[in-house]
């Protein structure tokens, strides 16, 4: 090593153990959380295959209003906040509640399609919510408006950092022997074989870390999204995604920006006095979709206001990303808004699927298993990163003179 890139060397070496150091824990803690998330759909839909499946029928299926007045007759759930529907005639009707006074949310049940009967609450649900909060927001007070989410974004940027420095610092001598960066040398023992452990297996990770936290900042800070929307995005579709959003739980912020969102404000005035239902926006989203959908979810407005949110995947698709979105009065029918993924540009077809790319689905299952075992990974850097710094600190020990033993002249 030239002695000019001795200190730049070490100044990265010392940045890289500290925040390794510091950070270790909390990056173990969102590898392993997002690793056990990474098949999650996979999951729950084998533990909930006896509920989300019913026997198809040639009878007339309720129409979502029904289900829940089906349902209502039941128990008490509290408030619907969202209900999927599907054109498999098989497939079961899937009804989400809102959350109570004090934040909770009842589980979500699955229902019959044609006469509304409780099937039951899906298995894992629970499970994986918790999971979800720990990886976003580390089950701090606040959710996505507390301080978590601020940490867990920080902490990906230094992620960043570390990347970069561990690559510089492991810059082989024969840079372009594939063999030097990829395979470890298992023959190696103690100090030697954590290192290699610690610098090839990075290198293999090295791409998908990069991608995951690149795509993790979107959920973290608003300035990191806007600048992707406007490097992006059309500028027409720039302007909406630009429009000022509620902070997250923030039910009477939401309502007043859906509110604005209303062109007629006698109907606006309706709605705030009666339940908002979702058949009007139903018959108006099959009329859209000329009842060509594979499954669509309708979601009511968190606070005042009446336009629903409703999300449309085709039969054929496999990715959350690759769907039509509307904005519909509930109180008129009339379509506030339209946005369908084939009319988006590709850098809008790249913003839409940030949580495909974030888990790997955009390469299909093999990219989602890619991207567990790298997340599931994190944890090896945290024990190699710290046995290498201990083992430093006790090599530095050792060959450091022992200045209370020197005798005059030496």
């Amino acid at each position: 090593m030239s002695d000019a890139r001795r200190p730049i060397k070490a100044v990265l070496l010392q940045i890289h153990s500290i925040a390794g150091l510091a950070l270790a824990l909390l990056w173990a803690v969102v590898g392993l959380t997002g690793a056990t998330m990474s098949f999650e759909d996979e999951i729950e839909a084998s533990l909930n295959s006896h509920l989300m499946r019913v026997e198809a029928s040639a009878a007339r299926r309720l129409t979502p209003d029904e289900l829940v007045a089906q349902l209502q007759k039941v128990g008490d759930f509290g408030g619907v906040s969202a209900v999927a529907m599907a054109s498999d005639p098989a497939a079961a009707a899937h009804i989400r509640f809102a959350r109570s006074e004090g934040g909770t949310r009842p589980s979500s049940v699955y229902v019959d399609p044609y006469d509304g009967h409780v099937l039951g609450s899906p298995r894992g649900e629970d499970f994986f919510a918790t999971v979800r909060k720990l990886h976003r927001w580390l089950l701090l007070p606040g959710d996505g408006n507390g301080i978590g989410r601020k940490i867990t974004g920080t902490a990906a940027i230094c992620l960043i950092v570390m990347l970069i420095s561990g690559l510089v610092l492991r810059w082989p001598h024969r840079a372009r022997s594939v063999k030097m960066w990829l395979k470890p040398n298992l023959a190696l023992r103690g100090r030697g074989l954590h290192r290699s452990l610690h610098a090839v297996i990075g290198t293999w990770v090295l791409p998908v870390y990069l991608v995951m936290t690149l795509t993790g900042l979107w959920y973290s800070f608003e300035w990191y999204k806007a600048g992707a929307n406007w490097l992006l995005a059309r500028p027409q579709a720039l302007a909406a995604a630009m429009q000022p959003k509620p902070p997250r739980g923030a039910a009477a912020s939401e309502g007043k920006a859906d509110a604005k969102a209303e062109t007629n404000k006698t109907d606006t005035k309706t709605a705030e006095t009666k339940p908002l239902g979702f058949d009007r926006v139903w018959t108006t989203f099959l009329q859209q979709e000329n009842n060509d959908y594979g499954r669509a979810l309708l979601t009511l407005p968190a606070g005042a206001g009446a336009a629903v949110r409703v999300r449309s995947w085709s039969r054929s698709s496999s990715l959350e990303s690759v769907r039509d979105e509307f904005r519909i009065d509930a109180v008129t029918g009339h379509v506030i808004s339209s946005d369908r993924y084939a009319d988006k540009t590709l850098g809008e077809r790249v913003l839409a699927g940030v949580l495909d790319i974030h888990r790997g689905a955009i390469l299909g299952w093999p990219g989602k298993l890619a991207f567990m075992l790298a997340a599931a990974m994190m944890p090896l850097f945290a024990v190699t990163g710290l046995l290498l710094y201990l083992s430093r600190r006790r090599h530095r020990r050792l060959v450091r003179q022992p200045v209370g033993h020197l005798v005059p002249g030496e």
